[in-house]
């Protein structure tokens, strides 16, 4: 989330969502609240307090996008400014949507990782297709969702993990479009600038 707030600081001030550094101070006051409970021991204080988090930086990303879009078709912003501001934009989209995914699959990371068995997962990754002479106790971690955020804004589509439950399905399709916005804003201002 910390990352994702200052990525999203580097967004020019034009297509950020009051202050540059507003949701980064938000996400600050956050993480103390969210350090606390996690430490001691209150889980779900510190999952919701993380949810909303998320949220807030999303909402941030919709809006900023919304602004790049005006931006372009207004033409009140140099070039520079809206393709820099469209490549953060996709970066950003990238690392929400990886920490919806670990966040929201199977209960979460301390969930899947109290889970000794197989997973009630909603993502079906190669290496839960258990063979008998494979370790049956693999969990995905934050590395497994951001490559699978990460293909989802280039290729617009899971590779190689099955989406197996409608929230995944929803939210995959939501990054694929906000991606495919970002693409074709990007490829339509660079054809207007050649």
């Amino acid at each position: 989330m910390f990352a994702a707030a200052c990525v999203y600081l580097a967004l020019p001030e034009p297509l950020s969502v009051g202050p540059s550094w507003l949701l980064l101070a938000v996400i600050l006051v956050l993480l103390v609240p969210l350090s606390v409970s996690y430490s001691r021991g209150h889980h779900n204080v510190a999952r919701i307090l993380t949810l909303t988090a998320n949220g807030a930086i999303t909402l941030a990303m919709i809006a900023s996008l919304i602004f790049l879009i005006r931006g372009m078709t207004q033409h009140r912003d140099p070039a520079t400014t809206l393709l820099r501001g469209a490549s953060i934009l996709w970066f950003t989209n990238i690392l929400v949507f990886a920490l919806w995914y670990w966040k929201l699959d199977a209960g979460g990371p301390l969930q899947r990782e109290r889970s000794g068995g197989r997973l009630d997962s909603s993502f079906l990754f190669p290496q839960m297709l258990v063979q008998e002479d494979r370790d049956t106790s693999w969990s995905p971690h934050f590395m497994d969702y951001l490559f699978l955020a990460f293909n989802t804004s280039t290729a617009f589509s899971p590779t190689d993990t099955a989406v197996l439950s409608r929230w995944a399905k929803m939210g995959m399709m939501l990054q694929s479009l906000i991606s495919l916005t970002i693409v074709a804003l990007l490829a339509s201002r660079a054809v207007n600038i050649l």
